[in-house]
């Protein structure tokens, strides 16, 4: 979407997908996004959802878990295997294993219903933020085998390019930043998702996933470490205890 003449893409309102199939929690959810100047798309159906997303490409997507014709979790991952467009899903399920499902797709965001719809229009401005970075003056940080330029927005990993969602992306890049030092799931909620609260699960789920693109074996992480009973350390190279310094025996004749 081009803008018109003296507008530029700062000024365009985001275009935001709704696809849910009660009229109540559909119509409640659009006015609240209209009235925080966001352009607005409705769907009431996966197979609906899914043409208008590809044709419209919204800026980000606002999905249902139980969708008529195609379920949610399906619909995530077929949206996330099209283009990196971002994803809150929305459900009246709210077992933990459903919003791990729902992450595991690749959902960015998850709210269970009853939902405030005050909290949906600030947990999409914060999606929105976080897949939108601006550029950053610097250039490439080393670490390890690994290299953070956040004005390219890449981290490589022994000079190969690693593919990222936007949210992998800030985790890694904030865990390059902090290497060697332990922190908490709520640390990491606050520092690389902007939340005061919010669900743990959501950083447990990215870890893993994160685990997937960077770990030799995944179920051994070398690089990116359980601390058990605090939260995750990212030890980017081997941490080698100093050697003390053992004189020749000739230099003390």
């Amino acid at each position: 979407m081009n803008p018109p003449p003296n507008q530029t893409l700062a000024d365009v309102p985001r275009r935001i997908l709704v696809i849910d199939d009660d009229p109540t929690v559909s119509e409640i959810v659009c006015r609240y996004l209209n009235a925080a100047g966001f352009h607005v798309d409705q769907a009431q159906d996966g197979p609906t959802g899914l043409s208008r997303a590809e044709a419209d490409r919204p800026d980000l997507v606002v999905l249902d878990r139980m969708l008529p014709g195609l379920d949610g979790i399906e619909m995530c991952r077929r949206l996330k295997a099209t283009w990196a467009v971002p994803v809150i899903m929305l459900t009246a399920l709210n077992e933990e294993e459903d919003r791990i499902d729902g992450l595991e797709a690749g959902a960015d965001d998850y709210l269970a219903k009853p939902f405030s719809p005050r909290e949906l229009v600030l947990r999409v401005q914060s999606v929105l933020r976080r897949n939108r970075p601006e550029p950053v003056a610097g250039g490439a940080t080393e670490v390890g085998s690994f290299s953070l330029d956040l004005t390219a927005h890449e981290v490589r990993m022994n000079g190969v390019p690693l593919v990222l969602t936007a949210r992998e992306f800030d985790l890694l890049a904030h865990l390059i930043g902090h290497p060697h030092r332990a922190l908490s799931r709520e640390d990491l909620l606050k520092s690389v998702w902007g939340w005061d609260f919010g669900d743990l699960s959501t950083v447990t789920v990215h870890v893993r996933r994160l685990r997937e693109k960077i770990e030799a074996d995944p179920t051994r992480p070398r690089l990116l470490n359980t601390v058990w009973g605090v939260g995750y350390r990212f030890d980017p190279e081997p941490l080698v205890a100093p050697v003390s310094f053992q004189p020749d025996a000739g230099a003390q004749r």
